[in-house]
């Protein structure tokens, strides 16, 4: 069927020219043997050093840990503290056997305070023992479509089998963002837990939600074996921007250094409103001469900041036969900058269209 190319001028974008240059990216001096930054929304890499290296993760792994909890078990599950979980080595909240406490206060007490002993308890209630929790973060990792990641524990305590790289823990952590419970325990400063009648006070070990404007999380880790490392995330201005180091004595300030560039070099640009863009097409044969098609609305995309025109190409047919059903997709939306397409989108119609008796 022959198509015929609206071109409207969707946006005129004037902003100051800010580009790379030569070195921008060496220019940022890094402790980190591993580490990466990328747009939450599109997985997009802005900044990467070794960021396929695989590497163990230490106490990031919880990210991983609580994303399958919070999708196989509800928050108010009461879970019941075996012999299994009480006393595991490193970071604890001292859980005894017996005690009772809901996934919701262990999932605290696993993203605030790092607590292997609440990974450990969350691990055997869902899984069913340690093994079977590992199995269940591997097959999340493999629908992620992670290939370098591998977990044996819920915690990130020292095994040659349990690893990641920057780039794939980013991806968990982008993953695990969408869940708005996870969002709201990691982006929590201070929390209260239950305590035999009385209460376990935890205090998130992440700096950087006072010290970084628009940090939302997520995880720290470290071991001897592993070194320091960091997941973090901060949003500005409709971006959200993940960094992450691997390996990294000074993990803070590479972090902040690492957000700082993204903030300054990328920026989130609207394309098209809350109703999208909206066209009527004429239909042959149907009880409405015109069908009305358009996007979902509020599409964005992430762009280096520098100056351009945003243009927009609507490709559909010149007409349609009836009849015509709800959710049709009968062409796309092409946006361009500066001649080069950034973005395409589904054109559908928005209701049905039956043929004329």
């Amino acid at each position: 069927m022959r198509k015929i190319f609206f071109t409207v001028v969707c946006a005129v974008i004037t902003l100051s020219m800010l580009t790379k240059g030569a070195g921008a990216e060496e220019a940022l001096s890094l402790s980190a043997k591993s580490a990466v930054l990328i747009n939450a929304e599109e997985n997009s890499v802005i900044y990467s050093r070794n960021c396929n290296e695989r590497l163990p993760m230490a106490s990031t792994t919880k990210i991983m840990t609580a994303l399958v909890a919070l999708e196989n078990c509800p928050l108010d599950t009461l879970i019941t503290v075996d012999e299994r979980s009480v006393g595991v080595e490193g970071s604890s909240v001292y859980l005894k056997k017996g005690e009772k406490l809901t996934l919701e206060n262990l999932l605290y007490a696993l993203l605030l305070q790092s607590a292997n002993d609440a990974a450990t308890a969350i691990a055997v209630k869902v899984g069913g023992s340690v093994e079977g929790f590992a199995d269940m973060m591997n097959k999340k990792a493999s629908e992620l479509g992670l290939c370098d990641t591998h977990f044996t524990n819920p915690h990130g305590l020292d095994d040659e089998n349990h690893y990641t790289t920057a780039l794939e823990l980013a991806k968990i952590a982008a993953a695990a963002l969408k869940n708005p419970q996870f969002k709201k325990i990691v982006s929590t400063y201070k929390a209260e837990i239950p305590n035999d009648g009385c209460q376990r006070i935890l205090v998130n070990h992440n700096r950087l939600l006072r010290e970084y404007d628009g940090c939302i999380g997520v995880k720290t880790g470290f071991t001897r074996r592993c070194g320091r490392c960091l997941v973090s995330a901060a949003s500005r201005d409709g971006l959200t921007l993940i960094a992450v180091t691997l390996s990294a004595p000074d993990d803070w300030n590479d972090h902040k250094k690492m957000l700082d560039y993204g903030f300054s070099m990328y920026e989130t640009v609207t394309l098209t409103g809350e109703s999208g863009i909206i066209f009527d097409v004429p239909v042959a044969g149907g009880e409405k001469e015109y069908a009305r098609v358009c996007t979902d609305g509020n599409i964005k995309i992430t762009l280096p900041r520098s100056d351009g025109e945003i243009t927009v190409t609507a490709e559909m047919p010149k007409f349609m036969f009836a009849p015509l059903k709800k959710s049709t997709v009968i062409g796309k939306l092409c946006f361009y900058r500066n001649g080069e397409i950034i973005k395409e989108a589904d054109l559908y119609t928005v209701g049905d269209c039956p043929a004329r008796k």
